[in-house]
């Protein structure tokens, strides 16, 4: 039985990809091109990951959502740091060896926490793109920060890279084989085996990170 499309986006884009949802929908991203008969075409060579990521889905423990209270635990570059609530404080969230929150925001606390995640994001992601960029030739445009919920990066034909916050919760090892996984796709936009070829030249341990992302990846959450 053919695998069923829950949602299809056509964009200015040059490969198909495959996302499977929480829910084990499959939202497929095609190039505004590309024929059904292709679309489908591509599902079919497919269908083993997509049976198998589904699978994984259904296994994967919800993650309880955080309630922003003393002596939560909240990540940053893949360390738990402790919350503690306080008079209020300008700006509302703060961090230093620990996160300390207004109590007057604790109802806002994802809100605080997000704007807080999103600002370092850029920072550091950007540094990281600028340094290995130098180092291995690449020419990114842009580097921007967005709230996806199903991909650490992309990275667009006119040369600009995207990057969800949650990525900063991991480690630095992993958010560093995220940034050069972007990186590679300015020079190979796609997956084949020159592409991957490329990515463990520049990134010798690319399979450790993908893997502890596969495995961990829920956890990079509120």
């Amino acid at each position: 039985m053919p695998i069923q499309i829950d949602k299809l986006v056509r964009a200015k884009r040059r490969t198909i990809a495959l996302i499977i949802e929480k829910d084990g929908s499959l939202t497929v991203r095609a190039p505004k091109r590309a024929t059904l008969k292709d679309i489908h075409g591509f599902i079919e060579e497919k269908s083993d990951w997509i049976i198998r990521s589904r699978e994984k889905m259904k296994a994967v423990v919800e993650v309880p959502k955080k309630q922003y209270v003393d002596g939560e635990k909240f990540l940053f570059l893949g360390q738990n740091y402790e919350l503690r609530l306080v008079p209020p404080q300008r700006p509302a969230l703060k961090f230093d060896s620990g996160f300390t929150l207004s109590v007057s925001a604790r109802e806002r606390g994802e809100q605080a926490f997000i704007k807080w995640y999103k600002s370092q994001a850029l920072t550091i992601l950007t540094e990281r793109v600028n340094h290995y960029a130098a180092l291995h030739g690449f020419e990114p445009k842009l580097v921007k920060v967005n709230s996806a919920k199903t991909r650490w990066g992309s990275c667009s034909a006119n040369g600009a890279i995207n990057f969800t916050w949650r990525l900063i919760l991991a480690p630095p090892e992993v958010v560093d084989y995220v940034v050069l996984h972007e990186l590679a796709h300015l020079k190979i936009q796609n997956h084949s085996p020159r592409f991957w070829k490329l990515v463990e030249k520049i990134c010798p341990d690319y399979k450790r990170q993908r893997k502890w992302l596969r495995v961990n990846g829920e956890k990079l959450n509120l």
